[in-house]
């Protein structure tokens, strides 16, 4: 499908999981109740200054993006802090920063994630992502949905949905849905939308940007007909022998 791999470190700064997806630092996504803090590095380095500066004015007041941002006095300290990252976003708001202006791309990393969750048949505190972006001025909601389709689709399943949805830093969003059969429910796989001019503008990038980031556990989950994405990880020996290690 035409897209770059990309790669970002597992513990992050908040600057790279949070503040520059416009998420403001009061959010309770980024608690201890939902986030892994760590305690080693105590500070992670922010990137250049005039980009911290840029992405601080959108918080306050908006900055030059037209919005009036969250309207808060936002705070340098917290973001070096360092956090394991709640989401392979982190990943490519990085490789945006550091895309060439005007030029089309596309990227995508896959990689584990962090955050406190209650584990059920769907929930784990570590799971991987499939996180995406598409930059390209003439792209559009229906390239977005299409290319979430024609992915699920690739892996099989035909049935996929879609659900208006809201994150801090795309606008629209929609979440993604797939049939699971065994128990006969849509099962929600991710998240995608457009990128705010609150997060591309502070970047210098003025190109539409397409984003998403799926679920690969519940992926695999179905694939292989298992209950539970537990059973990826706590799997039997008879099980571990009959399992397939590719797919056609």
């Amino acid at each position: 499908m035409g897209f770059t791999e990309i790669v970002s470190p597992w513990v992050e700064s908040s600057f790279w999981d949070f503040d520059a997806l416009f998420q403001p630092q009061d959010h309770p996504a980024r608690d201890m109740q939902d986030t892994f803090y760590v305690e080693r590095p105590e500070s992670c380095r922010l990137p250049d200054d005039a980009l911290v500066r840029r992405v601080q004015a959108t918080h306050e007041n908006g900055g030059d993006t037209g919005s009036t941002g969250w309207r808060y006095r936002w705070r340098r300290e917290l973001a070096h802090k360092p956090v394991l990252r709640t989401h392979t976003t982190a990943a490519t708001i990085r490789a945006l920063a550091a895309h060439p202006a005007g030029t089309p791309g596309k990227y995508f990393v896959i990689g584990p994630v962090f955050r406190r969750e209650t584990v059920d048949y769907k929930h784990l505190p570590m799971f991987h992502q499939v996180d995406g972006i598409i930059v390209d001025a003439k792209a559009s909601l229906a390239t977005l949905l299409g290319t979430l389709a024609a992915f699920y689709r690739k892996m099989g399943f035909p049935k996929i949905r879609f659900r208006p949805s809201f994150f801090p830093y795309t606008e629209p969003s929609a979440e993604v849905f797939l049939w699971l059969e065994h128990r006969n429910e849509w099962v929600e796989m991710g998240g995608s939308g457009i990128f705010r001019p609150e997060v591309t503008l502070p970047l210098g990038v003025s190109d539409r940007v397409l984003a998403w980031g799926l679920g690969l556990e519940r992926l695999a989950m179905m694939i292989h007909g298992l209950k539970s994405i537990g059973e990826l990880y706590f799997a039997t020996m008879p099980w571990l022998r009959e399992a397939p290690l590719c797919r056609s």
